[in-house]
């Protein structure tokens, strides 16, 4: 009795112990870094659901269960959010009370607005910022981040100048891609940067760019006061007939510019930067009326489909548009020509070595592909400091948006039998694509739920591929690694004999992430290796073909579920480690029209 009263303390007392030992770490934390992350949470848009992981506190010693926040010593240290459709405006000093922060990256996003406020973030080592739509100047204070070595600020809408940067420690620096003005500081650091970290900036001067900035005037003497005096004198006598004048004129200048106002605002549409929403590029671009120099220099769309309304290069880029997206490939624009003609028009990005036979000659094979899951290439366009790809729109978004936005309260679901047709439409132009592109390494390569657009009619919904067909276009395995093929394990590896079945993985990891519910490379919010998504449906199914790997939204759908896990087992066959243990697409659709035969019979 008394050696049971003994264990029964014993158990109570260590029991105590660790819970106040929980406790004391709990209140270890550091407050104002929490309140400095919610703000995020709480300004932001993002396909993760961060108002449901972002809970209690941020570390606990050097570990963190929030997504994209790296711990050290109970502080916050990195906060990384990449590529998660982030969307709205950043609060200007909401990170400087995280004052261990030594990297922040926000790229391949859509925040808006200005860049932050970085002042007294002494340790800040990366700023990634890049492929977003940040505007307005880069803030003089990042001058003093004396510990900066990378900052990447390329694919935004900033403008005016360049700080002069002068840090030892940076090392790597892009600000290409914007609307910035002016010559590029002659620091010693900015002086050995290439040409890459400040292309595409038309106003932008100095020796990286091979262009000479024009010389400053110099600055008026100083007039004296007797000559000030005589000149305040002639300045009254000046306004006191220009009035006058004024006054007489006023009727015949009323006149005459209501008879001209209809040829002013087509002069106002030529002039300068004046409606160009596509930006600095498409001023830099334009060709005028009667300058055939330039003209012939520009050259001409080149339409693939000749049954389309047919527009020239002055149309396209004066036609008022909007950003759909960015990605690794470039940013597609949605375009409204005066006609009303609506097109995607794509700018592609990473082919600047690429020979204009080469690329009109792979345009004109793409733009013979025409099937209902396959989005039409209409025209195309070559210069050498710039290639446009102008394509059909028919969509409500992408496959991407529709799967993972909007999650929680006041969505509507997406049923099995809708991602069953969905994935049908994919399998069917990855098969058509693998025909009919039949000598390509790898015909699509670009296969992920983004780049599936996904419209909606009385029938239902509807998908088509696009971004097909680009790996013939990227000299070099970089350029390479910005397609989804660089997540196959082949390609991790090394191989340089890709196949088909590249293609193949990528439209199994969909079917897992249409299946799931899950964002591929972000399970648990932890990224861990390129085929996270299908390692970990593997470890759950092995367990009796378990039903946990289901997206919530059809979890309920239980007569469908033996449909459900049938296609699991075949999405898991085409993300097979060995590419030759994959099936073909032509089999893997007829696979699919199976398992759709029986849900009919089964119905």
């Amino acid at each position: 009795m008394r050696l049971a009263f003994k264990k029964s303390f014993c158990y109570v007392v260590v029991v105590l112990f660790v819970s106040l030992n929980l406790v004391l770490c709990v209140e270890d934390f550091h407050p104002e870094e929490r309140d400095a992350l919610l703000v995020i949470r709480d300004s932001l848009n993002s396909s993760l659901d961060l108002h449901g992981n972002w809970t209690g506190p941020p570390c606990i010693e050097n570990l963190s269960r929030w997504i994209g926040v790296t711990c050290s010593n109970w502080h916050v240290v990195h906060i990384v959010l990449e590529g998660v459709n982030l969307s709205g405006f950043l609060p200007p000093t909401f990170l400087q009370n995280i004052t261990l922060l030594t990297q922040i990256s926000f790229r391949n996003n859509a925040i808006f607005g200005p860049l932050p406020n970085l002042t007294s973030l002494v340790f800040l080592e990366q700023v990634l910022l890049s492929f977003n739509r940040f505007s307005g100047s880069i803030p003089g204070e990042y001058v003093e981040l004396q510990s900066l070595e990378v900052l990447e600020l390329q694919q935004n809408y900033l403008d005016g100048k360049i700080p002069p940067f002068d840090q030892p420690s940076l090392t790597s620096f892009n600000v290409s891609y914007n609307h910035l003005v002016g010559p590029i500081p002659e620091t010693s650091v900015l002086q050995k940067l290439p040409k890459s970290s400040f292309d595409n900036n038309s106003d932008l001067c100095g020796k990286q760019l091979d262009k000479l900035c024009p010389a400053e005037p110099p600055a008026p003497p100083p007039i004296p006061a007797v000559e000030r005096n005589k000149k305040r004198l002639h300045v009254w006598i000046i306004a006191l007939i220009a009035s006058a004048a004024a006054l007489c004129l006023f009727l015949i200048i009323i006149s005459f510019l209501f008879s001209i106002r209809k040829a002013s605002r087509k002069e106002t549409r030529r002039d300068g930067s004046a409606g160009y929403v596509f930006g600095a590029w498409a001023r830099k671009m334009v060709s005028y009326p009667g300058n055939s120099e330039e003209s012939q220099r520009l050259g001409q769309l080149e339409f693939s489909n000749k049954n389309f309304p047919v527009f020239d290069l002055d149309d396209l880029l004066r036609a008022s548009a909007q950003v759909l997206g960015r990605g690794n490939l470039g940013v597609t624009y949605k375009a409204t020509l005066e006609t009303g003609t609506v097109v995607a028009v794509k700018r592609l990005s990473s082919m600047s070595e690429l020979s204009r036979k080469e690329f009109l000659r792979q345009m004109q094979l793409l733009g013979q592909i025409k099937h209902e899951n396959i989005v039409e290439i209409i025209s195309f366009y070559y210069l050498e400091e710039q290639k446009l790809i102008i394509y059909e729109l028919t969509s409500d978004g992408s496959l991407f948006e529709l799967l993972h936005e909007g999650r929680g309260a006041g969505r509507v679901s997406l049923d099995w039998t809708t991602r069953l047709a969905i994935i049908k439409d994919i399998a069917k132009g990855l098969a058509f694509l693998h025909h009919s592109l039949s000598s390509h390494k790898v015909p699509h390569a670009n296969l992920k739920s983004c780049n599936v657009i996904v419209h909606q009619d009385s029938q239902g919904y509807h998908s088509k591929l696009t971004d097909y067909g680009f790996l013939p276009l990227l000299k070099g395995k970089k350029n390479a690694e910005k397609l989804a093929i660089s997540k196959s394990p082949e390609f991790v590896k090394g191989n340089k004999k890709l196949s088909h079945k590249a293609d193949v993985y990528c439209f199994g990891i969909i079917m897992l992430e249409i299946i799931t519910g899950k964002v591929p490379g972000q399970i648990l919010g932890v990224e861990e290796t390129t085929s996270d998504l299908s390692d970990w449906v593997r470890t759950v199914v092995n367990n009796d073909w378990s039903t946990d790997i289901l997206d919530l939204e059809i979890l309920a759908e239980k007569e469908r579920h033996d449909g459900m896990l049938e296609l699991t087992e075949l999405a898991l066959e085409c993300t097979d480690m060995a590419p030759e243990k994959r099936p073909k697409m032509s089999e893997v659709l007829k696979r699919m029209e199976e398992i759709e035969q029986i849900k009919i019979e089964n119905d």
